[in-house]
């Protein structure tokens, strides 16, 4: 695997996004819904640096499908606390396609919360398929497939404390281990 964003720069840039959410909700507090599993450090590593109130709430999201191919999108929010009235905050790993993403906005929105913002750790550039845009995005990567803090091959890889670039050999390896 190919390291794509070292540790020291995903936490030099939450640092940033997190002055930017601590002046922006400032005298408030605020909700952080994490879509999971792929999310959980960057939630981790962003409510440590926030100055502010702090709520979490989680939503599980699961496409099934063969290996990286959306086929349902199921999102389970059943337990999430009362929304309404409150400061949002929707965090997700990866901007892919964008179905998870909108599906999880239209769900919360429909809450009535008194804000609702989206930040997604990577935007990836090329696979879109929806109108949704995340209100705000850490990193901008290419169209390749990236494992590490929080993004998964098969459910392998979310401890790396960097992201990476899995490539066509990474993956025969991880096959051939299984």
């Amino acid at each position: 695997m190919r390291p794509l964003l070292e540790s020291d720069q995903l936490q030099k840039a939450i640092a940033q996004f997190a002055q930017t959410i601590t002046e922006k909700y400032e005298g408030h507090s605020l909700m952080i819904v994490a879509i999971l599993d792929g999310s959980l450090l960057f939630m981790a590593d962003l409510i440590r640096q926030l100055k502010l109130p702090v709520q979490i709430a989680t939503i599980h999201a699961k496409s099934y499908g063969q290996g990286t191919i959306r086929e349902d999108l199921q999102i389970g929010f059943a337990h999430l606390p009362e929304l309404k009235g409150k400061e949002v905050l929707l965090l997700d790993d990866i901007y892919d396609t964008g179905h998870t993403l909108s599906a999880t906005h239209s769900l919360i929105k429909a809450k009535e919360p008194a804000s609702l913002a989206s930040v997604v750790l990577l935007r990836k550039h090329g696979r879109q398929e929806v109108e949704y845009e995340p209100d705000y995005h850490l990193f901008d990567i290419n169209d390749e497939f990236v494992v590490g803090y929080g993004l998964d091959y098969r459910g392998d890889f979310r401890n790396l404390p960097y992201v990476a670039i899995m490539e066509p050999g990474d993956v025969l390896r991880q096959a051939q281990l299984r």
